[in-house]
């Protein structure tokens, strides 16, 4: 299964909101038109709405442009029965809940999914977190998507364990080189212990937004340490840019993950359960 991974630009010029959507789309539709399967784009590349809705109505107003004037759009046009896009996350306003969410839409072979970010930031203080963690099938593939913090949560990754995940997909948003080096080490150490592919997009540029106002980042992809890739690239970086378009193409081998984990005598974190685990004491000064 081929993945491609991209930065996006949250500053890109656009004169109108259904402009923006194409910046996204469009690249979306390249991706699949040159070969990829899947597509992965950053966490709160749709909060550059912002400038296109009342700036009043805040994040809400987002909301409603992107669910329910861009979303439907885009369903249509980018629901295909071989294809899978996760495209980024965008605010969503959950009226049952009367609460803000921060969403990744998903679109699975025609079906429409969804992931909410679990662990917030402190500046991400409009929202609540989400309670739930999906996991979802794309032809061969076990896949999950663990939004930029939640992927520094190690009580996730235990969580994970035993259930077959094969790729993680991390949409994120950092200012600094030391939030994107959070997000990628621990990707990279999710890949390890998880023994699955990790796919990582971060997102770039200048918003007219107090929440993702200034944002450096780049594409990262981390396969399993084990002898199934031991003639692959197991760690992919791509260089740290504070702006434009990045894409990086990975192949998720769903074989060699099965591999993996049939190989029992090696040495593999992936195949260790909690059972017989040691036990925590502190000790007495």
């Amino acid at each position: 299964m081929t993945l491609d991974l991209w930065t996006f630009d949250v500053g890109v010029q656009a004169a109108t909101a259904e402009a923006y959507a194409e910046e996204c789309v469009r690249r979306v539709e390249e991706s699949w038109g040159s070969g990829a399967d899947m597509v992965l784009f950053p966490e709160f590349c749709w909060v550059g709405l912002e400038k296109f809705s009342r700036r009043a109505g805040g994040l809400r107003a987002v909301s409603d442009l992107f669910w329910k004037a861009m979303w439907p759009a885009m369903q249509a046009r980018l629901s295909r029965e071989d294809k899978a896009a996760v495209l980024g996350t965008a605010p969503f306003w959950d009226a049952d809940g009367n609460r803000l969410l921060n969403r990744a839409p998903i679109l699975c072979e025609g079906r429409a999914l969804f992931q909410d970010k679990l662990h917030l930031t402190p500046w991400e203080n409009a929202f609540a977190p989400g309670d739930t963690l999906w996991l979802w099938k794309f032809r061969e593939v076990n896949a999950a998507v663990i939004i930029c913090l939640d992927i520094e949560v190690p009580e996730l990754s235990a969580k994970l364990r035993a259930s077959d995940v094969d790729l993680i997909l991390v949409p994120s948003a950092t200012e600094t080189i030391l939030g994107v080096e959070r997000v990628d080490r621990c990707a990279s150490a999710r890949a390890v212990e998880l023994g699955c592919c990790v796919g990582v997009a971060h997102l770039v540029g200048r918003a007219e937004s107090d929440l993702i106002d200034d944002n450096v980042g780049r594409t990262a992809f981390y396969a399993p340490s084990q002898s199934a890739f031991g003639s692959r690239t197991r760690m992919n970086e791509g260089p740290v840019a504070g702006s434009g378009f990045q894409r990086m193409r990975c192949v998720v081998d769903a074989a060699a993950l099965a591999q993996s984990r049939s190989l029992t005598a090696e040495t593999n974190p992936a195949l260790l359960t909690r059972a017989g685990g040691a036990r925590i004491c502190t000790v007495e000064a």
